[in-house]
């Protein structure tokens, strides 16, 4: 409600000088309602227009989107009567290609596909007395699985399709989410030629933020092996097992698992590859044959390294890596090799896989530890927990909606790439949000504000004669932020991550009706444009460092989005736009300073442009690249 108290607020006191109808006041206090057009201010009659209008129009369709249903047979079903994941897997690599080929309009063949989490398995409760069976009624039998794939991005010769997996029982009519899945595919010409790809134009709000954030995920895949490097670097050297109670512990050469496969014409693809779906199907098979037939949660990003060909004898090996409380890792590979007593052989895929045990309950039951075999055996011990503590941080900053993360998430070297991709989404996200609405507009510097949920999102935004690069140097430097902004008072550059991510512990002026100023420990993370029609990104977000703790001396506050995109409109002009989404903390100043809000924000702004007008030549600046 105070966010609702501020905006009918505010409005009325700028309602001067609003270019929007006047009803506007009541629509915005009423909340925004969705749309799939672009960002941008309504004209004055476009508003009463949509009103009158009897149907809104229908969405542009997406041309490379595919949507495929499959109906669960007892052949695609596993010992349990649930459908087998490794033929879920098949099905996503199929309607993935098919995406990707209706962009590419040539073959494309996977590159890697994503980690997975599977939210739910399918199947079916059976209307027969508990533990009967029979093969009329095998669980999941008769229910469907809905597959929709479309390309979110293209890049030079790879594109990044999404894939959303669901299933339905058509008797109940249930329809429940099983996974979301990432899959990167690289296009072909002859004789294995790259493909230069044409950009992918995105339409409606949902595909504008999945083309925005494929580029975060783009950058996350390149450095996933640094980050694993990273930690296992500065993780203390001695294994679990040195630790805990090992004396009931499964030596791990018991679980391991290979198999030989014969890559038959029906295994591959329409150019004569394996199919990668199959390739995937036959690593999960093995995997679970290692983890004695446990429920599959999660799979981390299968690579594929080279092609297999009809006629190829692909090995298949699985181990158990390390076991967990309720969960354990099992790493698998495949390799070819082209005749049977052939000596080299080539590395096709490899990935880990996250298994449970579940109780008649459905609950995780507790495993008994693993013993890793000397040398080898240790160090892909140590590495699974290192996987695991990434996954965790993942899965926490990655995978959780924006209302779900805390403001100030710890900062440390195992999600540090993750914070950074959770940054820059978080801001791309807002960016790409529809009903921004026009709340003021003096002279070259425009306000609109956008209500939803919990939150109230500002947008400022003004054209500068500074070539883009030059203000994306310039604001991204916090340390310089006190030469324009009256509200900050100091920023100490406390942690240089890497070139992109700095960390800065900001402190601000008092608030009205606090006797002591604020202070913020900042993560900035900025972005140069990935392709043509990309702004220049600079994010904020609160995170808290071991040895900046909140003192007594300062009100500690937060921040969970906010940040600068400059988008180039010539060589020598730029579209500098502001973005913030308010919480609770800063509705407080808010409610108390309506009657200066507006006219400060404008011109805390119009100082932002003299400063950058007056830098743009500076010398230190322009070679200074954070």
């Amino acid at each position: 409600m105070l966010s609702f108290f501020w905006l009918r607020c505010l409005l009325k006191m700028v309602k001067g000088n609003v270019i929007v109808p006047e009803d506007i006041l009541s629509f915005c206090c009423n909340g925004l309602q969705g749309s799939t057009s672009a960002p941008r201010a309504r004209e004055p009659g476009e508003q009463e227009e949509a009103r009158g209008a009897m149907a809104s129009p229908p969405a542009a369709h997406n041309p490379t989107e595919v949507q495929m249903s499959q109906l669960v047979q007892p052949c695609h079903t596993n010992h349990r009567g649930e459908l087998s994941t490794g033929q879920l897997l098949k099905w996503i690599d199929t309607a993935a290609c098919l995406s990707a080929e209706r962009h590419a309009g040539c073959p494309c063949v996977t590159a890697s596909m994503d980690d997975i989490y599977f939210e739910h398995t399918i199947s079916q409760p059976s209307a027969s007395p508990a533990g009967q069976r029979d093969g009329r009624s095998a669980l999941g039998v008769g229910q469907v699985v809905n597959i929709k794939a479309k390309v979110n991005r293209a890049f030079n010769s790879s594109m990044e399709v999404g894939i959303q997996v669901s299933y339905e029982d058509l008797c109940s009519g249930k329809h429940c989410s099983i996974c979301k899945a990432y899959a990167t595919f690289v296009a072909q010409g002859p004789m294995g030629s790259k493909v230069r790809l044409e950009p992918v134009i995105p339409q409606t709000e949902e595909e504008k933020i999945e083309y925005s954030i494929a580029a975060e995920r783009r950058r996350m895949r390149l450095v996933h092996k640094d980050t694993l490097k990273d930690l296992l670097t500065s993780s203390p050297q001695e294994t679990e097992l040195e630790t805990r109670d090992g004396s009931g512990a499964v030596p791990a050469e018991r679980t391991r698992v290979e198999s030989v496969e014969l890559v038959l014409p029906p295994h591959a693809n329409h150019q004569g590859n394996t199919f990668g779906g199959q390739i995937m199907a036959w690593m999960e098979n093995v995997a679970t044959i290692a983890a004695s037939y446990p429920t599959l949660r999660a799979i981390e990003m299968f690579h594929f390294r080279g092609p297999s060909q009809v006629g190829d004898r692909l090995v298949l090996k699985a181990i158990v890596n390390n076991a967990f409380k309720n969960s354990m890792e099992v790493g698998v590979s495949a390799e070819a090799y082209g005749q049977e007593m052939s000596v080299s052989r080539r590395h096709i895929n490899s990935a880990f896989m996250t298994f449970v045990v579940l109780d008649q309950q459905g609950q995780p039951r507790t495993l008994p530890m693993v013993a890793p075999e000397p040398g080898d055996g240790e160090r892909r011990y140590r590495e699974a927990s290192a996987r695991k503590k990434i996954r965790l941080d993942r899965k926490y900053v990655v995978s959780c909606k924006q209302t779900e993360v805390p403001l100030s998430v710890p900062w440390d070297q195992s999600n540090k790439v993750y914070l950074s991709y959770n940054n820059v989404s978080a801001l791309k996200m807002l960016v790409a949000k529809a009903n921004w609405a026009l709340a003021r507009e003096k002279e070259k510097v425009r306000m609109y504000t956008l209500e939803e949920d919990k939150f109230l999102s500002f947008r400022i935004e003004m054209s500068v004669c500074i070539p883009a690069s030059r203000a994306f140097s310039l604001l991204s430097n916090l340390r310089r932020r006190h030469e324009w902004d009256s509200h900050y008072v100091s920023a100490e550059l406390v942690q240089k991550v890497d070139d992109d991510d700095m960390i800065y512990h900001v402190v601000s002026q008092k608030l009205r009706n606090e006797n002591k100023p604020q202070d913020f420990v900042i993560l900035a993370s900025r972005r140069k444009p990935c392709s043509k029609g990309d702004p220049y990104v600079v994010a904020f977000r609160s995170v808290t460092l071991p040895t900046h703790p909140a003192r007594p001396e300062f009100t500690r506050g937060e921040t969970l989005c906010s940040g600068f995109c400059i988008w180039p409109e010539s060589q020598e002009m730029s579209k500098v736009a502001y973005y913030n989404q308010a919480m609770p903390g800063y509705l407080t100043y808010v409610t108390t300073n309506v009657a200066g809000l507006s006219s400060d924000i404008c011109s805390t702004f119009e100082a932002c442009e003299k400063f950058l007008l007056k830098n743009k030549e500076d010398l230190i600046s322009r070679l200074q690249d954070f």
